[in-house]
């Protein structure tokens, strides 16, 4: 059969397409790239759910498709908290659970059959389990054959009030630190130089099993070969408990000095009402640990705007936490109320206000960056080769993982190099090799 796969979301929804896609091709499937998927037999929509507009988009393709005679699959969060909104945009869309990623091989051969044989649709088919199986040490279809993406757990022991991947994942399942290791000892033999750890919390890892995430770090940075490990978003609620442990962890040369520390918002009461049990003084000890440890570091976080009863005080607490921090990369998301959420019977803020919240966040974030760039001339250090460009140059990470393009330099992905940066691009910088 002719299939075409589409994924929506986050660093773990794209590690289980690529998975998913190995799987297509070792059935002896014909997997299609999105200039073909017109002539697909079988659409997989691997879905989100964290966005309305991203639901909205992801419904519209499942109504169209099933309405062009292609066999629909849905995979991801969706069809765990959102089955009759599927169905209701298409009955016969089959239903691939969230954590049964390794019985689509199953649920193709069936629906081969009902085709092969003729058979009207009968309505929709569904395989779930119970426990996630299949995430790690099986063959995948790598976005880019230099990345590794590897889930190191399942599900999430917190309840922010406006989360549904929680209602989606479930409680917090770690897997095996031995299997995690394995899976990325292979991917490094087969050639994978960037290896990115990510779940819903990454410093929740362990929190089930006792394996916390230092020690997984430390297990991993034993790998030999040359290769860097980015250590995915990890809130500050789960970070306190580890943080000695954690920036010790970070210490080795094969982590990236990147912290990913979400937010959400810099006001306690907005925080109070997103179930966050976080205090920004918390933030403030984490951030400054890691930066004294480590001067050049990294900072991303992600911030919600217009959350319920947000006050213009609360959302100037939030500019100026952002002001002060100077986060590199910050993640800006216009509050989305999502059901089966606590946070969804609250009253909302007017769009309007959220439009214009965002806006000005944005402006803020584009002045810091800005600053950053130019403060960044002039660099001169050590750099880890992680990819090929679409151009043909290559992309190399500093230890803060940020991005420097060299132009016809030769070097290969792992490989080290020192660079002088020469320029700014809005996303990427430009740089030169110097003895």
């Amino acid at each position: 059969m002719k299939v075409y796969l589409e994924s929506f979301g986050c660093s773990a929804s794209l590690a289980s397409a690529e998975i998913m896609k190995a799987s297509v091709e070792r059935l002896g499937h014909e997997l299609l790239g999105p200039a073909a998927a017109a002539e697909a037999e079988v659409y997989i929509c691997n879905s989100c759910t964290v966005k309305y507009t991203t639901e909205q988009k992801i419904l519209y393709k499942v109504r169209s498709m099933g309405e062009k005679g292609v066999q629909v699959i849905v995979s991801g969060c969706m069809p765990e908290v959102q089955l009759e909104d599927i169905l209701h945009a298409n009955p016969e869309a089959h239903i691939l659970g969230v954590n049964a990623i390794s019985r689509l091989g199953e649920l193709l051969s069936l629906i081969e059959r009902r085709m092969a044989e003729g058979l009207p649709a009968g309505g929709y088919l569904e395989l779930r389990t119970s426990e996630p199986l299949g995430f790690l040490n099986v063959p995948r279809e790598r976005s880019n054959p230099n990345i590794h993406i590897c889930q190191i757990s399942q599900g999430c022991n917190f309840a922010c009030s406006y989360c549904i991947v929680k209602n989606a994942r479930g409680k917090l399942r770690s897997f095996p630190p031995e299997d995690i290791v394995k899976d990325i000892r292979s991917a490094v033999a087969e050639g994978c130089r960037e290896i990115w750890l990510t779940s819903q919390d990454d410093s929740q890892y362990g929190m089930d099993t006792g394996v916390k995430l230092p020690k997984l770090l430390c297990m991993i940075s034993e790998i030999p070969e040359d290769f860097k490990v980015r250590v995915g978003m990890m809130n500050p609620f789960s970070v306190l408990p580890i943080l000695d442990e954690l920036v010790d962890a970070f210490d080795s040369d094969k982590v990236f000095k990147l912290l990913h520390l979400p937010i959400q918002s810099a006001s306690h009461s907005v925080l109070k009402r997103m179930n966050r049990l976080h205090k920004m003084d918390a933030v403030d000890e984490i951030i400054t640990k890691f930066r004294t440890r480590f001067e050049d570091l990294s900072l991303f976080t992600d911030i919600i705007v217009g959350f319920c009863d947000e006050t213009d005080e609360d959302f100037e607490e939030t500019v100026e936490w952002v002001k002060k921090y100077r986060p590199e990369k910050i993640n800006i998301s216009r509050y989305s109320p999502r059901p089966h959420t606590k946070a969804f019977s609250f009253r909302n803020l007017d769009s309007r206000i959220s439009v214009q919240r965002s806006h000005a966040l944005h402006k803020v974030c584009e002045q810091i960056k800005l600053g950053s760039k130019q403060e960044m001339i002039g660099w001169k250090g050590r750099v880890f080769v992680s990819k090929y460009t679409e151009m043909g140059d290559v992309l190399t990470r500093t230890d803060a993982y940020r991005p420097v393009v060299i132009s016809g330099s030769g070097l290969k992905p792992g490989e080290y190099a020192n660079v002088e940066i020469t320029g700014a691009k809005p996303g990427y910088f430009m740089g030169k090799l110097i003895g």
